[in-house]
């Protein structure tokens, strides 16, 4: 038998599942579990800045590798710190098991230094959470912990142990199976029946794939489906890469900044299959105006998303990968030339167009330069704003998990620390973080992570001296107000990055940007380029808030 301390049994149980990399810092309350950690020689520490940045590192970690990301937090601000990357990770379906230290538990009530009651805190902004009270209830808790990340709809579970854990000592006679993701259940023949009817009577069908199709055998079902059955997609923000861009099939982006093609398409087809999509409203627009005359299937995991927001003809509650693969046999294929026709015309006549896309120095040319520079193995994260928008309009996804963006929450400061994730997940592989100056100022410490780790990052920052996307809304629907989201001061970010030990450079002031852009992106390590973009340049078409799909702008409305 095994004589552990809690928080050499938490590490072990770590090891158990596989974990090699945790991001983190650590404070008085998580320092046994530091110290246990520092004697695994299994795991590897990325000692974040800020536990925020910590919580979207293990998410870049997660997003590529479909694994679990784990964290680690101390107690009090260092846990109340992570729950903003916990609440993003539950918006958009992404596993973590954050591991945070407690005060002991005879303290706990008693307004202890640094104590706070992370577990009521972090109820609604995770799947699941726990309080360990023993180390003997270890083993069951870190196995579930990693089980329910992963099954059913993934997300993000809290594990709080208490210092007196951490430190007490419990007998143990093997290691648990480590956990795993739960089977789903066949889904229901009849919806797959009326689901089969209706898509062999549809004359216009088209699909709408998420964020839940985003794994390498939901992305194979998806492609065989659509290719077999000649249907075409949209996608939402999520859904991106998921079929290859270029694709005949593929119409492109819906929502609020997606394609007009995307939403006339939805509008006109007779039956819409979303699989993998929660219907949100930046992809819907004005709920009672999304697809009101097609027939709906939706195909989702999780069983609470069908018919919460529309309710469907048929619900089928199942994982995409098998809900496609028992839905195909029971389907006529067939050519329906006229739509197939109307979608190309469709694309042709109102597909995307890129303002200035050759000019290195603009907003869409960065993007474009930087594409035609890399490979498909590059992952591409973005923060959140209008160079978000257009990241997710122009850039030529081609594969799932290459492209990590925060969708339901809308974290600006995801950028930076989610890149970092990725690259080491990838070993050494290139991620590309594209911010907007305002995101970057939320988490950029985490530079000198980047530095320190020598993560290959290669971050492109698009500078308006402002928060541009809200700039935008205050210019179109607000009277041209532009209230407390102009800086009345300019950041020099790159000097601010050699700060820091990144190589960086100002595109704007080279002679030829071109080659230094190309000389930073093919060096290994962490890099920052800027370019000082226009704060007047918007990001169109767009939806106005509250407004129906069909109601998309192109240019001001005033």
């Amino acid at each position: 038998m095994l004589r552990l301390s809690g928080a050499e049994l938490t590490i072990r149980l770590l090891e158990n599942q596989g974990v090699t990399c945790i991001a983190g810092i650590p404070g008085g309350f998580n320092l046994p579990l530091y110290d246990a950690l520092g004697r695994s020689g299994k795991i590897r520490h990325v000692l974040a800045r800020h536990e925020q940045g910590a919580g979207f590192m293990a998410q870049g970690m997660a997003r590529v590798s479909g694994r679990p990301g784990v964290l680690f937090a101390t107690s009090g601000p260092g846990a109340t710190n992570t729950l903003t990357a916990l609440a993003d990770a539950r918006m958009d379906s992404v596993p973590l098991v954050c591991i945070t230290g407690q005060v002991p538990q005879s303290m706990i009530g008693t307004d202890a230094f640094q104590e706070v009651d992370i577990y009521g805190m972090s109820i609604p902004a995770t799947k699941h959470n726990f309080l360990v009270r023993s180390p003997e209830e270890l083993p069951k808790v870190i196995a579930e912990a990693f089980s329910i990340a992963v099954s059913d709809r993934p997300g993000p579970v809290l594990v709080d142990i208490p210092r007196d854990v951490q430190v007490a000592a419990a007998g143990v006679d093997c290691l648990p199976e480590p956990g795993k993701a739960s089977p789903m259940p066949e889904p229901d023949s009849a919806a797959l029946s009326r689901a089969a009817e209706l898509l062999n009577a549809a004359e216009r069908p088209l699909l709408l794939i998420g964020g839940g199709t985003s794994s390498p055998q939901a992305a194979a079902a998806v492609l065989e489906f659509i290719e077999q059955q000649h249907i075409p997609a949209v996608m939402s923000l999520q859904g991106l890469g998921v079929v290859p861009h270029g694709h005949e099939m593929a119409v492109g982006m819906l929502g609020m900044h997606g394609a007009r093609a995307s939403n006339m398409l939805v509008e006109e087809c007779d039956v819409l299959v979303v699989v993998g999509a929660r219907l949100g409203d930046r992809a819907t627009g004005r709920l009672d105006s999304f697809c009101p005359k097609s027939g709906l299937i939706h195909i989702d995991i999780d069983a609470s998303e069908v018919g919460k927001l529309r309710m469907p003809q048929v619900g089928l509650t199942a994982d995409a990968t098998q809900a496609l693969r028992l839905l195909m046999p029971l389907l006529q294929p067939r050519r329906r030339d006229c739509w197939l026709d109307r979608v190309a015309d469709c694309k042709v006549t109102h597909g995307l167009r890129f303002d200035r896309e050759d000019d290195i120095l603009s907003p869409y040319g960065i993007i474009r330069h930087v594409a035609d520079l890399l490979t498909d193995e590059a992952v591409i994260a973005t923060d959140v704003g209008q160079h978000q928008m257009r990241v997710a309009q122009a850039y030529p996804m081609s594969r799932p998990r290459q492209w990590l963006t925060s969708g339901g929450l809308g974290t600006m400061g995801f950028g930076l620390p989610a890149a970092i994730g990725a690259a080491l997940e990838l070993r050494g592989g290139t991620a590309v973080c594209f911010t907007g100056d305002g995101s970057l100022l939320m988490n950029i410490q985490e530079m000198a992570t980047a530095a320190e780790t020598g993560a290959n990052v290669k971050i492109i920052l698009c500078n308006n001296n402002g928060l541009g996307l809200v700039q935008q809304q205050q210019d179109l629907f607000f009277d041209g107000r532009i209230t407390c989201s102009a800086y009345t001061t300019r950041t020099d970010f790159v000097q601010i990055a050699k700060g820091f030990g990144l190589p960086a450079a100002r595109l704007n002031t080279e002679k030829d940007p071109q080659r230094v852009l190309k000389e930073f992106l093919a060096k290994p390590g962490p890099c920052l380029i800027e370019v000082q973009v226009r704060a007047e340049d918007k990001v169109f078409p767009m939806v106005p808030p509250g407004a129906a799909n069909s109601q998309m702008i192109e240019g001001s409305p005033l």
